[in-house]
């Protein structure tokens, strides 16, 4: 599996900044609750649900996270009061 990290614009705190978008590793590492088919709010929002995948950036596999809010959610890594990265699996 590929996955897309975009570096920059407003989820990452840099609007009006530049965009750099990096092709990186991903691969499926889903955790226990996930492989039982259960689901990590009661409601399904947040703001860092942990998402089955992980991609690799700088030599490190990282977990990828969902904030989950309204109608849509955003991937990234990082934290959630600093994401370094979104994500875009391919």
């Amino acid at each position: 599996m590929q996955a897309y990290l975009h570096f920059g614009g407003a989820f990452c705190g840099e609007s009006g900044g530049p965009m750099q978008t990096v092709k990186t590793e991903c691969k499926e590492s889903p955790l226990w609750w996930q492989e039982r088919g259960l689901i990590y709010t009661a409601s399904g929002y947040g703001t860092r649900i942990p998402s089955r995948y992980m991609v690799k950036w700088l030599g490190r596999w990282r977990r990828v996270y969902i904030c989950h809010i309204s109608n849509s959610g955003t991937a990234y890594i990082g934290t959630w009061h600093k994401p370094l990265a979104t994500v875009d699996l391919a």
